[in-house]
């Protein structure tokens, strides 16, 4: 934590002096600043909105998410902070709320609040799909349930954001593996029932060999997201497909989306497949139409 510090504890301790401080740093917000040369990451403005509150403030939202691993978490977010202040300085969103003593942790020298805690804020202040993508992610990277968080909903019944965090409770899901999975699985809901994520694809002699992102099982329709990463790997590209034909020599119908898709595109894919198994059934189909990469 120590490239984050407040000038005037640095300069009164005598690790800078002024003119060090004014040449070699930036300011991050007052009397908080970083090394001019380094381009502060969202750990480093959480550290300084932090040192900013007097050390007072509790990190949560976006930035404690950060804090617990969640990955997909937008470097350029504001820094959520429980603190009382009415005029926060740019980055930085206070909010002055009920937090009770077990939903605080600290992480490092931070007062951060809890996962499920975290969550709950997540939920409450943040649009719909983005509150999902977010919880997602905070899932995926700690195991949150939606059960570990639902007795504060309890609890804090009254509080701003409940309608909200309820629907974002429902729609979570830990297996999403990036904010495009979560947006494709939101799409699919609109239109069909809720897919399973992370199905696991097994062998000849039942051991599982691989997992599609999403997708029904007992259809044997798997719907995965291709992303730039996929493509723009040869190695990686080459193993992929690979994979899918495998994926496909067992039945399932395997149908790929990538970024250039359409919403409405992807939807009558998807509906074209159950067509095709609810005429014929997974098991009924012949291999040049159940093994089809849609």
């Amino acid at each position: 934590m120590g490239k984050v510090i407040l000038g005037t504890e640095a300069v009164a301790g005598g690790l800078l002096t002024a003119g060090q401080l004014r040449y070699g740093y930036r300011r991050l917000y007052p009397n908080v600043y970083v090394p001019r040369h380094q381009p502060p990451s969202l750990t480093d403005k959480a550290i300084g909105a932090w040192l900013w509150s007097g050390r007072r403030g509790i990190v949560t939202g976006r930035a404690a998410a950060r804090l617990h691993g969640a990955l997909w978490v937008s470097e350029h977010s504001p820094v959520e902070l429980n603190f009382n202040c009415r005029r926060p300085p740019a980055g930085i969103i206070a909010r002055n709320e009920r937090v009770g003593c077990d939903e605080v942790i600290q992480i490092g020298d931070l007062a951060a609040t809890t996962v499920h805690r975290t969550a709950f804020d997540l939920g409450r202040f943040l649009p719909l799909e983005r509150a999902v993508e977010h919880l997602d992610a905070l899932a995926n990277a700690t195991g949150l349930t939606p059960e570990r968080v639902k007795p504060l909903t309890d609890q804090y019944s009254g509080a701003r954001g409940m309608k909200t965090l309820r629907k974002a409770l429902d729609l979570m899901d830990g297996g999403a593996e990036s904010p495009q999975e979560t947006r494709l699985r939101l799409l699919l809901m609109k239109h069909f029932p809720r897919p399973t994520t992370q199905i696991p694809v097994l062998d000849e002699h039942g051991v599982p060999f691989a997992r599609v992102d999403m997708g029904w099982e007992d259809l044997m329709i798997a719907v995965e997201y291709d992303g730039k990463q996929h493509q723009t790997d040869r190695d990686r590209y080459v193993r992929d497909q690979r994979r899918v034909r495998r994926i496909c020599r067992r039945g399932w119908l395997h149908i790929k989306v990538i970024a250039e898709d359409r919403p409405f595109e992807i939807i009558e894919r998807v509906r074209a497949a159950r067509a095709d198994i609810a005429r014929v059934g997974p098991s009924q189909m012949p291999p040049e139409v159940s093994g089809r990469d849609l």
